[in-house]
């Protein structure tokens, strides 16, 4: 066999061996769909929550969260402030601030599912935080 029938026969195998792994990866995602809109975490536990016999369930610090959350909403404080007083950095106060988690719900592929974990604090709170958030233009 000639280099070029090589070369051929080698970019099919590769050929094959991409639309498998495309395949794998589909059905992987499919699944994490699936699982998210069944309620299920597709990330790592949240600060404030912990895992007991495979449930997602407030952790003995949970109050903190909701106290990060009424902090914000109000009082007058930076980000900067409110994440040194709960030794947090900037970006892990602006991801707890915006975590659906906390409101008992599952966000995954940008779809909200409703998740089959106790909230640890109220719509109209996070709601709240939500639009605060919005007007002062933190992403």
């Amino acid at each position: 066999m000639g280099e070029l029938e090589e070369l051929k026969k080698e970019n099919e195998e590769l050929k094959k061996e991409i639309e498998r792994l495309k395949s794998a990866k589909i059905n992987q995602k499919n699944s994490m769909i699936k699982k998210a809109s069944q309620g299920k975490l597709m990330s790592r536990v949240p600060f404030g929550y912990k895992i007991s016999e495979g449930k997602l369930i407030p952790a003995e610090n949970y109050r903190e969260i909701e106290e990060i959350f009424e902090n914000f909403l109000n009082e007058a404080i930076s980000l900067r402030s409110l994440a040194e007083k709960h030794n947090l950095s900037v970006n892990g106060l602006k991801k707890i601030l915006k975590n659906f988690t906390y409101i008992g719900k599952i966000k995954f592929n940008n779809q909200i599912h409703e998740g089959t974990h106790q909230p640890i604090v109220s719509s109209t709170l996070f709601n709240h935080v939500q639009n605060k958030l919005e007007r002062l233009g933190i992403k």
